[in-house]
């Protein structure tokens, strides 16, 4: 019986036999040499031998030495492995191999060979051209581009400049790794990549290792290796540079389960092993593992719109998936304040006092199945503002909020700020962020608040031009007029009030080591710690980080959107924020400030909503959510859980 492995391993081989019939049919050897030649992966970014002699050597192929001919010459076999940059004494034993064999062949003689092994090499130090790692972005911007020009797209010479700030992206893409990474190391131990045999030759035992590491090359700053010896107290491994490296104690930790006597065969660190290790900031060695979490996050400038950082996953040679445009997830506690934003339109204010107290909803309400929300501690802390509410992630208080409201209201409210209606369903689970968005809309959403009330486009292409300069689209990002009003500034300003003090005093709390006074966010964490959020920003800079699995599963029963995304979110936000100055809040027209809190003018005299869930009548100006239905009726029960799925 063949595995599903073996199956697309013989079918990809056929495939390449008739590919090869067909080439040999329609083209000369001599031309397909040349093709191979031009295409040829040679590592460090390098395809085909022209681009290697100026990646390795910085001068064209015709002016290249016998010797350094030998080293690129040598390259084929194992890109990664025998490349100067990466393998220094492994490419130098190879080269030696290669003028060998052109002295036996005749290609050169004695002389020059000897001149040849004598050469003392100038490679170039390793250019890095990924460094920003902006392979999200890329994809994005040419599937942008292909959709304007088609086909010339690849052919024209188009120069396309974008919004991305390079020390912002950099940032991004660095704190969600360590925060996907941060996660990770508490996660069991899965086992080893893959186990391979290791010949008793050292030659043959490089080889295998070599052959394993190409195909497990190394991801970034979590590098592959094969396990050469193993014990319960010390790992011995090679790394695709052949470099020898032992870990020990601390080192081990995460692996633990798989250095027992008693772990599984699939496992067990043995030798031939293929694990991934990671350097310590003491410097020493660590196993670890390829996450299989996922994460985004996405950077923008309120005021305009301009994506500033983007990443769209852990990695996109693992995953080109795209969750910062293309992940629909349920929002949980960080959709919240768009909730609160209706509801300061139908007379709500920071220190309206609602009643933390248990609810229920029985089949004649919910349509269905009788439903008790809970909060998320499980704990019922009676009668509390508005403001209070808010920064300690109450559920209760928003979905008696919406309830009062009306989920039909707040449906259409949510519109304005970017988001599609019809994914979040007018029932009472939408105070408890139980719809569907992407972290783009979150950003653009968040981004209203930011800049006092207006909706801006994201954008992330400035201008294209064609080989000449020649300007040939410049992006007009959205002009902040009443055109573009989504709330009133009133509206905005409070909310930012409301948002400040989850930072200060609320699950934001931890934003507190940033020393900012400027900051404004939200937490959000689904049903069983499916999906972790943190949305926030400073007035010049809204940014939004998310985590969960591509199929939803927990995270983790004590996992949470302040111990999982807040973090990264704060990491980028003290390199993005580094010399912007502190922006102090100045108060819209028609708001005013009675004993420390804000309200609307009209508000002041009549008192707006002043209290709700207290008594059977509490003091409000309309009760338009009395009718408003807890849960989804039946028949549309699958279709919103499809919804979430996909």
């Amino acid at each position: 019986m063949f595995t599903c492995h073996q199956k697309k391993t013989y079918t990809r081989k056929i495939y390449e036999i008739l590919l090869t019939f067909k080439l040999e049919h329609s083209l000369s050897k001599d031309k397909i040499l040349e093709i191979y030649m031009n295409q040829i992966f040679l590592g460090n970014r390098a395809y085909g031998f022209a681009a290697a002699s100026e990646i390795y050597f910085g001068k064209p192929l015709k002016d290249i030495s016998i010797a350094e001919a030998a080293m690129l010459a040598g390259l084929p076999k194992a890109p990664s492995s025998y490349n100067p940059i990466a393998n220094p004494p492994r490419a130098k034993a190879r080269q030696q191999y290669i003028i060998d064999r052109m002295e036996e062949n005749g290609f050169i003689t004695a002389v020059q060979a000897e001149v040849a092994r004598k050469e003392e090499l100038r490679i170039r130090a390793a250019q890095d051209n990924n460094s920003i790692h902006a392979e999200y972005v890329a994809e994005t911007v040419r599937q942008m581009i292909y959709a304007q020009y088609g086909p010339e797209t690849y052919t024209r010479g188009l120069n396309v400049f974008t919004t991305l700030k390079s020390d912002d992206q950099i940032s991004a893409y660095k704190a969600l790794r360590k925060g996907i990474m941060d996660f990770e190391r508490r996660q069991i131990y899965r086992g080893p990549e893959k186990f391979i045999d290791i010949p008793a030759s050292r030659k043959l035992a490089e080889d295998a290792i070599d052959d394993a590491l190409t195909e497990h090359p190394d991801n970034d700053d979590i590098y592959a290796a094969v396990v050469t010896q193993a014990s319960a107290k010390a790992v011995m491994a090679v790394r695709q540079n052949g470099e020898t490296i032992e870990i020990t104690g601390e080192g081990l930790r995460p692996a633990q389960s798989g250095l027992s006597d008693k772990a599984p065969p699939n496992i067990r660190i043995r030798r031939g092993a293929i694990v991934r290790v990671v350097r310590t900031p003491k410097n020493t060695w660590e196993i670890t593992q390829l996450p299989e979490v996922e994460g985004a996050f996405v950077a923008m400038d309120p005021r305009n719109g301009a994506i500033k950082a983007l990443v769209g996953g852990f990695d996109f040679e693992k995953n080109k998936f795209n969750h910062v445009t293309q992940a629909w997830r349920q929002p949980g506690s960080s959709f919240k304040p768009f909730i609160y934003s209706a509801a300061l339109e139908k007379g709500f204010t920071p220190s309206t006092v609602v009643n933390d107290a248990e609810l229920f909803f029985n089949a004649g309400v919910t349509g269905g199945q009788p439903w008790e929300p809970k909060n998320y501690d499980g704990k019922f802390e009676g009668p509390m503002s508005l403001r209070r509410g808010l920064a300690k992630s109450k559920n209760m208080i928003s979905i008696r909020v919406l309830q009062s409201i009306g989920a039909k209201y707040a449906q259409d409210w949510v519109g304005k700020f970017g988001f599609d209606t019809e994914k979040h369903p007018p029932y009472l689970t939408m105070a408890l962020g139980a719809g569907s968005v992407t972290p783009m809309q979150m950003a653009t959403g968040y981004s209203v608040f930011a800049n006092g009330g207006y909706r801006v486009a994201p954008y992330l292409i400035t201008k294209v031009t064609d080989q000449k300069g020649k300007v040939l689209v410049e992006s007009q990002p959205t002009a902040r007029d009443e055109s573009a009003r989504a709330i009133d500034a009133r509206n905005a300003f409070i909310m930012d009030s409301l948002l400040s003090e989850v930072m200060r005093s609320g699950t934001g709390a931890k934003s507190g080591e940033l020393k900012r006074a400027d900051l404004y966010g939200k937490t959000g964490t689904t049903n069983d710690s499916i999906d972790t959020w943190f949305a926030g920003f400073q007035p010049t800079l809204a940014a939004v980080v998310w985590m969960g699995y591509d199929t939803p599963r927990k995270l983790g029963d004590h996992e949470t959107g302040g111990g999982l995304s807040l973090p990264i979110w704060i990491s980028y936000m003290r390199t993005a924020l580094n010399g912007v100055p502190i922006t102090e809040p100045s108060a819209p027209e028609g708001v005013v400030n009675v004993g420390g809190e804000w309200y609307y003018d009209e508000y002041v005299k009549s008192g707006g909503v002043t209290s709700l869930g207290l008594t059977d009548k509490d003091s409000t100006p309309e009760n338009p959510g009395s009718e408003t239905q807890a849960l989804p009726p039946a028949d549309e029960k699958k279709r919103i859980l499809d919804l979430f799925k996909n």
